[in-house]
């Protein structure tokens, strides 16, 4: 197949070459092929092809799974199969061809890339076609003949030509339908049965042997055959015949219109900038109280659901927006599991997050939601999922996801999806591999996820929203640590801003001790105000409210009075009573002092006590005498315990009744074992902070991009000019490694060879020690250019000074 393919290609303009580039990204990662027998490779991979088929419409596919159904299909026979016009069905070929999953022959006949052939192990619910019974083994030259004279053909001559005369003959709907008439009673509705209902069907074995039975006549004429003794199977050919003329594989070339009704833009627009600052200031606070309070998790993996109550209590959140914004968090890795803290607080990306301004954080958690592989909204049984627990749909979630957007993206300006139903019968068509039962349960969790980030408003996608549809081409998983080119794409980017161009860095203080913000207040102008005050409301303006608590609360933080009201005088003037308020809490700040001691010593005498204070070797307890008979100890009891010990003394350990405390130690080998816990994050996976004051192994450097991928149409014209350059080039390769890389022996060379004519992988050592892995290689004169895996690019190096080359697997 990957033959027939290189043929095609090698046939192919510029243009075309490059739309399949294009459609293909897949095929163009690094490393980029340099040849055409190796994007063949690559455009054939059966997981591709897989993922590629998940993009297509209905059309598409449904011609690709007549194709399959057809012997030497043609886009003339493809077209009078599925009763359509020529005119109709090419486009959907041409875009079959623009993605390499099929090709026209020389003669016209379509081929099917083999990963389509995979996908559809029955094709039409059609079996296998006769050839392939004919030619088994099972099939000997004496049946073969038996089933000709069966069929009132000619018995004598090879086999080959009498498997063609009896496909020829079981392929003319006529002709089968002009035999049923004589067959024994019960055959019509047994092969019906088989035609409609198979190809397989389990049956009585014993009926296939015994004489006038409908099953001994089907199979004596070829109509049925049996690779089991209780399995029956009908050849492709008779059961189309069998389903006769008029009938026609379904073929929905059209949409289905989705029903609209007229929405403002502007309104749309205006919504958009209030929800899209919501969602970075809830975010941050979010983030913010997980700091103080690590989130625990369930021993099943997952947050519960009174810890998502508490949070949404103590952030001002809604449930649903706390159960999104966590998802989303652990997916942008601003959250993670620390198992010091005993709970997922946040990570260092989240202080690099928090510093940006306001339209990258928007777009990393608009990116992190766009390839999170779970609907925090979904209802199974008409129950949310565990947040942060695993899903075992997956990816298909996303899949999802993109399809419903990229619907809504291609609506006409003003207007906005009327019902449901209609939006899920045309994502369906754009997506229908996607089981139409996980789209009704995720597509109203996904409308909703979208309200809540401003890429939806009045059932109208915004131009965030827009935007994000847009890139559906490379949009990542959430497992990728890097950050996605979805992030930075510039389109999106100028959409964030706009999104977050209403918001209000400024506030107005009144007398009363309120602060308010007439519209969406900006991260930092939410996070000063909500430190310092109590918010009261939110919405269309936002409300904060001092008090005294609030003001010692941020006092409490180790804020400065003078630093306080500097940072509030930065954002409003300041009324009097306000700094009055500031001025009076901090000055009753610190009226009393607490502080922390590890334990109590107690004893009766005065002078034992003014002993152990005195001690040298106990300096290291910080031992302080309150009272005549009472020592407080920095260290905690154990601790204080094993150093008086140590230096002579007789201590016990007293519990808080007053009781002395003196338990039998266990054996140690008695002890039980520590088993450890596993704590499910996104996907079923582990993550942990072992250690938080890096970046962890989880994490990835700030913003480090994916590779980008080349220029689809610069990259044909270089691919076809290497093939016309390798066209007479051949027995080139290992005369020039043989001449010019001298220091190898006859098997390394030979594995160079490799490296350039197949482009396997192998790790070279040169003269100066440096070592690397390779692949894809070409020669230029007297070097070997090829892709360096630690360099991350395509480089040169002179095959003279390669004095090893190994296998690398």
């Amino acid at each position: 197949m990957e033959d027939h393919l290189l043929g095609w290609l090698r046939t192919l303009e510029e243009d075309r070459l490059g739309r399949v580039l294009a459609n293909r990204p897949d095929a163009i990662a690094a490393p980029w092929p340099r040849r055409l027998d190796t994007l063949a490779q690559r455009l054939g991979n059966g997981f591709a092809v897989m993922e590629t088929l998940r993009r297509l419409p209905l059309p598409c596919l449904q011609l690709a799974e007549a194709a399959l159904a057809m012997s030497r299909p043609t886009a003339d026979r493809l077209a009078a199969f599925v009763d359509a016009r020529v005119d109709d069905v090419t486009p959907w070929l041409e875009h079959l061809y623009d993605h390499a999953l099929a090709w026209p022959g020389d003669d016209g006949v379509i081929h099917l890339a083999e990963g389509v052939t995979r996908w559809w192990s029955a094709p039409l619910s059609l079996g296998e076609p006769l050839d392939h019974y004919l030619n088994s083994w099972t099939i000997s030259n004496d049946a073969l003949h038996a089933l000709a004279r069966n069929l009132g053909l000619p018995a004598q001559g090879n086999k080959r030509r009498a498997i063609a005369r009896v496909t020829e003959a079981l392929g003319d709907g006529e002709r089968v339908r002009a035999m049923l008439p004589q067959a024994p009673e019960g055959t019509v509705p047994l092969l019906d049965r088989f035609a409609w209902e198979g190809p397989t069907l389990n049956v009585d074995g014993g009926r296939f042997v015994t004489p006038g039975t409908p099953e001994k006549w089907c199979a004596d004429h070829g109509m049925l055959f049996r690779p089991s003794w209780h399995v029956a199977e009908i050849p492709r050919e008779v059961a189309i015949c069998l389903r006769g003329p008029g009938y026609h594989p379904p073929y929905t070339p059209e949409s289905p219109e989705v029903a609209t009704i007229p929405v403002d833009p502007e309104e749309v627009d205006h919504l958009m900038t209030l929800a899209a600052p919501h969602v970075v200031e809830r975010c941050a606070a979010l983030l913010d109280n997980t700091a103080k309070t690590p989130l625990p998790l369930l021993k099943t993996g997952g947050v519960g659901v009174r810890e998502v109550r508490r949070i949404a209590k103590e952030t001002g959140c809604d449930e649903d927006e706390t159960r999104l914004l966590l998802e989303i968090c652990a997916v942008a890795r601003l959250l993670a599991w620390d198992e010091q803290s005993g709970g997922m607080i946040p990570t260092e990306r989240y202080d690099r997050w928090r510093l940006d301004e306001g339209s990258a954080r928007l777009r990393v958690l608009l990116s992190a939601w766009w390839r999170m592989e779970r609907s925090s909204l979904r209802r199974v049984d008409g129950k949310y999922g565990t947040v942060l627990g695993d899903d075992p749909t997956g990816s298909a979630v996303a899949r999802v996801r993109r399809a419903v957007l990229s619907v809504l993206a291609h609506l006409p300006a003003g207007t906005a999806f009327a019902g449901r139903d209609s939006l899920m019968g045309s994502v369906h068509w754009h997506a229908p591999l996607i089981d139409l039962e996980l789209l009704r349960e995720c597509a109203p969790a996904v409308l909703d996820e979208a309200r809540l980030l401003g890429l939806l408003a009045n059932n109208a996608l915004t131009d965030l929203g827009r935007a994000l549809a847009g890139l559906t081409a490379r949009p990542g998983d959430e497992n990728d640590a890097a950050v996605p080119m979805v992030e930075h794409d510039p389109v999106l980017s100028e959409a964030a801003t706009r999104a977050l161009a209403s918001v209000r860095r400024s506030a107005l203080f009144g007398p009363d001790l309120t602060a308010v913000v007439t519209g969406p207040p900006s991260a930092e102008l939410a996070e000063l105000l909500d430190r310092t005050a109590e918010r009261e409301s939110r919405g269309a303006a936002s409300v904060w409210r001092f008090t005294t608590e609030s003001v010692r609360r941020a006092l409490d933080r180790g804020h400065e009075p003078d630093e306080l009201l500097d940072e509030l005088a930065g954002v409003g003037t300041i009324p009097q009573p306000l700094e009055y308020l500031v001025r009076d809490t901090a000055r009753r700040h610190g009226e009393v002092t607490v502080t922390t001691v590890g334990c109590v010593v107690q004893a009766a005498d005065p002078t034992l006590l003014a002993e152990i204070a005195a001690h040298r070797r106990l300096g290291k307890l910080g031992l302080r005498l309150l009272a005549p008979t009472v020592l407080v100890s920095a260290a905690p009891a154990e601790r204080t315990l094993a150093a008086l010990r140590e230096v002579g003394y007789s201590p016990v350990p007293v519990a808080d009744t007053g009781e002395i405390t003196i338990h039998r130690a266990r054996s140690t080998h008695l002890e039980e074992p520590h088993n450890g816990k596993l704590i499910l994050l996104p996907g079923g996976q582990v993550a942990e902070l072992s250690d938080f004051t890096g970046i962890t192994e989880l994490e990835a450097p700030p913003y480090m991009l994916a590779e980008p991928l080349p220029d689809p149409f610069e990259h044909a014209r270089r691919l076809i000019a290497a093939s016309r350059a390798d066209a007479g080039s051949s027995g080139r390769t290992w005369a020039v490694i043989g001449r010019m890389a001298t220091r190898l022996p006859t098997a390394q060379q030979s594995l160079l060879g490799f490296v350039v004519d197949r482009g396997v992988r192998a790790g070279i050592t040169l003269t100066d020690g440096l070592t690397a892995t390779i692949s894809h290689g070409e020669l230029k004169g007297g070097a070997l250019d090829a892709w360096c895996e630690e360099a991350g690019d395509y480089l040169e190096f002179p095959l003279a000074e390669i004095v090893e080359v190994r296998g690398a697997y």
